[in-house]
């Protein structure tokens, strides 16, 4: 069918009350919840430690952050549904944008790519596919070629006012599913979720707005590295931790199901070692 959306289906067993959310809060900025959740890198670090010391492989904390977030969007697929027109649809597949820089100085470009995922990626597998996308960023034979900056690179040229002109038709052809589908190829507002790692650059998470164009439900943020001194069997320990703080479309899913979504992304943070067995649908 020729409206019939390029990057999801229309989802059918939508309850009598659930439809009427989206024609009350017609925009995700009228639907914004946050959630700033500190994190204890113990068990992170204990199984970046076991997996170099097994395999001679380094991880990183984003590796186990993105296996961890694209296994519980496999697992919990209701928070991959987005809202069109005040319509429910399920994404058909798992996609996160990520803004890379080029370099870490003040005159460095940036750019946006976007990650497909299965969902049963481990974090090793997760590393290889984020820093062959990352190097070929950063790679001035490669730069620049990703669907989001050649199509970012023909606009630029444009003069505003018809600039804004093509950006209303845009978002129109989105609302009535016309949309092309290299443009949300392109798009990093068409994705699952927004990911950017604030420490990267020194910054504390933050608690990042949703866009209103697109299709994005979920915004997350990974802050730095911090310690704290906390008091466990009558003695003060000092501890590593990391604040994310998410922003999420509560029009989505109710919460219950976000809450169990939520509960499962930081069980895989306190247990890095489940994200190496196969996805787990029940519990």
């Amino acid at each position: 069918m020729i409206f019939r959306r390029k990057d999801g289906y229309k989802v059918k067993d939508v309850d009598a009350f659930t439809r009427f959310i989206p024609l009350i809060m017609k925009h995700r900025n009228d639907a914004l919840v946050m959630l700033n959740q500190e994190i204890d890198l113990a068990p992170i670090d204990d199984y970046i430690k076991k997996v170099y010391l097994e395999k001679g492989i380094r991880l990183s904390y984003m590796h186990i952050i993105y296996a961890a977030m694209a296994r519980t969007y496999v697992e919990r697929p209701k928070i991959n549904q987005f809202i069109m027109n005040g319509r429910y649809y399920m994404r058909n597949d798992i996609t996160f944008s990520m803004v890379v820089k080029k370099e870490m100085s003040l005159e460095a470009d940036e750019t946006i790519v976007k990650l497909k995922f299965k969902g049963d990626e481990t974090p090793i597998e997760t590393k290889d596919k984020l820093n062959t996308k990352i190097e070929a960023e950063k790679d001035p034979n490669t730069s620049g070629n990703n669907a989001t900056d050649l199509l970012i690179k023909t606009l630029s040229k444009t003069p505003l006012s018809i600039l804004k002109f093509i950006v209303f038709i845009v978002k129109y052809l989105d609302k009535i599913n016309l949309i092309p589908s290299k443009v949300i190829e392109a798009s990093p507002f068409h994705a699952s979720a927004f990911i950017t790692n604030l420490g990267s650059i020194g910054l504390d998470a933050a608690l990042h707005h949703i866009y209103n164009f697109g299709t994005v439900g979920a915004f997350l943020s990974i802050g730095k590295k911090n310690r704290k001194i906390s008091k466990k069997n009558n003695e003060f320990v000092e501890e590593k931790i990391m604040n994310v703080g998410f922003v999420i479309d509560e029009r989505i899913c109710d919460g219950f199901y976000y809450a169990s979504a939520m509960r499962r992304f930081f069980r895989y943070l306190n247990d890095p070692e489940k994200l190496e067995e196969p996805i787990n649908m029940e519990d």
